[in-house]
Parts: structure tokens; sequence; C-alpha cells
């Protein structure tokens, strides 16, 4: 019996504080195996935007080399997050007639799928995914796969997803300046999915929430699909800078504090005299030190929790499918790591909430038993779902259809 030939797969994740990659091969049972990883502190990224493209792509070169070292390999494609406040999303209908009276054909459906495309966008923003939610077949709604389905029109509910084009065009470009060819853009939400939702999750209704270094990115999913997408501009700095803001503390230590001593709930005041409440800690000032109140350490991350989660119930309300999530919430992100954040959410909006946690990976997985890592291993997944390389594919000569249609947009844009 022939063996499959194991396929490598890349992701790298683009953080606001953090660039990840994971250098991930799957073969026989389709098992995901982890044989590199590398992680390094973001740089020329603010907001999930590329702001220098020379430190960016400086701090992806620096984690390729880290997860190249790790796993013996040389990595030459990717597949790549995308985030930031720029991204937005729109649901469209396309229309197609049937043109094979023997029944509904992936060209059909093609057609269907770019003539929802057709929707009036501004000039500075480009399509990064079209995703098929539900078909209608002459007038019949709810089918989920129309090949081979006898109709003569044919209907598609989509969702889109867009972007800033010179934002994502200088992502692009800080990828491939650090040696690396994208085969595919991912929307940040979408992958970690990937890692974190199960089928079921995607079936019954449940929101992914995703917490990152400046934003915190959604997406709804019910009937086995996206229904709803949006980025909050709230993530996990903002609760560090108020820490370094109300207590007069380094970024750092106030950092090393909230994921220590913090908690999104702050609980009953201590008695008056109790020591145990107090925290030594730096000051602003080098080589002075102060005791800070860990009850009001607590205190500030409540209030800009309560706040993040505000946000949250007004997205999930614009969206109109707040009432569609009997599976609840899933956080994930590095946000998702402050204390008792899901106890708050769920006593809040009376839904089931859990931390999602990658799962199901063989190899090197020690380090990535966290929901920080759930978009990395999710591009991973994103990559077995939707396409790899094998390893002698992995050329630097094979250009990428998606820098192609940025280059000929580029050349509509800028005669």
């Amino acid at each position: 019996m022939a063996r499959t030939m194991a396929r490598t797969i890349v992701g790298i994740d683009v953080g606001t504080s953090k660039i990840c990659t994971i250098v991930g091969q799957i073969g026989d049972g389709r098992r995901l195996n982890i044989l590199g990883v590398g992680m390094v502190p973001s740089r020329g990224i603010d907001k999930g935007v590329v702001v220098n493209i020379d430190d960016a792509a400086t701090a992806i070169e620096a984690s390729l080399e880290k997860a190249e070292r790790a796993s013996g390999l040389r990595i030459s494609h990717a597949f790549v997050g995308v985030a930031g406040r720029h991204i937005s999303s729109l649901n469209s209908r396309g229309v197609a007639a049937v043109q094979n009276p023997d029944g509904i054909t992936r060209q059909d459906v093609a057609r269907a799928v770019e003539a929802a495309q057709l929707v009036a966008l501004p000039t500075q923003r480009e399509i990064i995914h079209v995703i098929p939610r539900t078909y209608v077949i002459d007038g019949n709604d709810g089918i989920r796969d129309p090949i081979g389905m006898s109709g003569l029109r044919l209907e598609v509910e989509t969702h889109i997803i867009t972007g800033e084009a010179m934002a994502i065009q200088n992502l692009i470009r800080s990828v491939e300046r650090a040696g690396v060819q994208i085969d595919d853009l991912v929307l940040q939400p979408l992958a970690a999915a990937e890692a974190v939702l199960s089928d079921d999750d995607k079936e019954r209704g449940v929101m992914l929430i995703d917490i990152g270094g400046a934003t915190t990115d959604l997406a709804i999913f019910a009937q086995g699909g996206v229904w709803h997408t949006g980025v909050i501009p709230v993530g996990g700095q903002h609760f560090t800078n108020d820490i370094v803001y109300v207590l007069h503390t380094p970024p750092n230590t106030a950092e090393y504090l909230k994921l220590r001593y913090g908690s999104a709930i702050a609980g009953n005041p201590p008695a008056p005299g109790d020591e145990s409440d107090l925290i030594d800690a730096e000051t602003l000032t080098v080589g002075e030190k102060q005791q800070i109140s860990a009850h009001l350490l607590k205190q500030v991350l409540q209030a800009r929790a309560e706040e993040l989660i505000e946000l949250i119930v007004a997205e999930a309300r614009r969206s109109g499918y707040e009432g569609m999530l009997p599976a609840g919430i899933v956080l994930t992100g590095g946000g998702a790591q402050l204390s008792r954040f899901d106890d708050l959410l769920r006593d809040d909006l009376g839904l089931p909430v859990r931390i999602g946690i990658p799962g199901g990976l063989g190899g090197l997985t020690d380090s990535l038993d966290s929901p920080a890592y759930a978009t990395a291993v999710g591009l991973l997944r994103w990559g077995v779902r939707y396409g790899g390389r094998p390893p002698e594919q992995s050329s630097s000569d094979d250009t990428s259809s998606l820098y192609e249609r940025f280059r000929r947009w580029l050349r509509e844009l800028l005669p």
C-alpha cells in the first residue's frame, strides 16, 4: 500500500505584540505534527497593521530563522494571518442561471459566487475572502451543497471580508522581504476557529472571540459556516496600558502584574491594614520600588474587561445573530489568558464560555498549550483543509497568485 507523501505547511501569525511562525507536517492519518516554532516580539506593527516594512520584515525573518533551526527545514512559503482595524465585512447574494440540465456543476457555483462579489467597494479596499454560507435553488433555501442537484436558478449567500488594500500590500511586502512567498492570506479569527472550534460548534452556533494585542476579533458561526466577522479596537495592550497609567509602573512590569496577579473580577476589598494585599513592584523611575494594592490592580482590569464585554455585546447585536449561539462563546488569543475573564463574560452574557486551546497535535506541542497560539496553529489547519505544498514544490521561483492579484490592482490604481 503506497504511503501518502508528507506535506510541510507553515503558518505565520503577524500580530501587534508577537510574530509566531509554526512549521507543521501532515502525512498518513492527516495528523498534524509540529516540527518547529519560532516566536519573537513584533516590530513595525501597530494595531495589527504594518507601519514600518523594514522593521516588520526583520522581525518576521527572526521568527522564521528560529522556526527553521527548530525544524531543520528551509521555509519558502507560508499561510499568513491578517487582522487589524482596517478589516470589515458584509453579506452579499449572487445569482446564476444553471446551464447544465443534468444538474448544478462547480462552474455554476463559481459563477454565482462571482456574481456575489459584484458589490460596490471603495477604491482603497480589496476583497480577502468570499465565503459561501448557504444556497437557494429555485426558491428552496437552506441547501449546503448544491453540486449535482436539479434546478434552473442558483443563488448563493456569501460573507465577504475586505481590508484596506495598502495595509494588505504592506503586509505582503514585509513577508516577501523576509524571503517567503504567501500561499494565502487568512483572516486571523477564521484561522483561530480552525484550531479551537469543532464542526459541531459551528453547526450549533458559536461566537469566537480572539483577544489580540491591540484588537479583539470576532467571528460568529452558525449552520456550519461563518455568518459574521468584526473587529473591536480594544486588546490586551489596553489592559496593560491601564496598569501603567494608574499604578505608574513600566510596561514590562505592568504586563507581568497583569498575568501574575491580575483578574477580571476584583472581588471584595481587603480589610484595612491587610498587608497580604500589597505587591512589590517597580516604578517609572529606574531603581525605585513601590507597593501596590492587588485589589486596585484587579479593579483596573475589571473596568477595562467590562468595557470590552459591552463592545462585544454591541457587535453581536449589530450582527443580528446574538440569539443564535447555543454553543456559547470560545475565547482565544493572548488576551484570553487574563484570569477570570471567562467567568465575567459568562456571568454578564448568560452563555457557556470556554477557553480555546489548540489540540489534536503531535510533535513539539508543549509550547503551544495556550490560547495565544490558536491563530498560528489554525493557519496550519487552514493549509491542511484548503491546500498545502509538498516539500519539493516549495520553490522561491513560484509566483504567488495572491501577489499577482495585488500587482494587477496596483497597476490599475497607479498607472
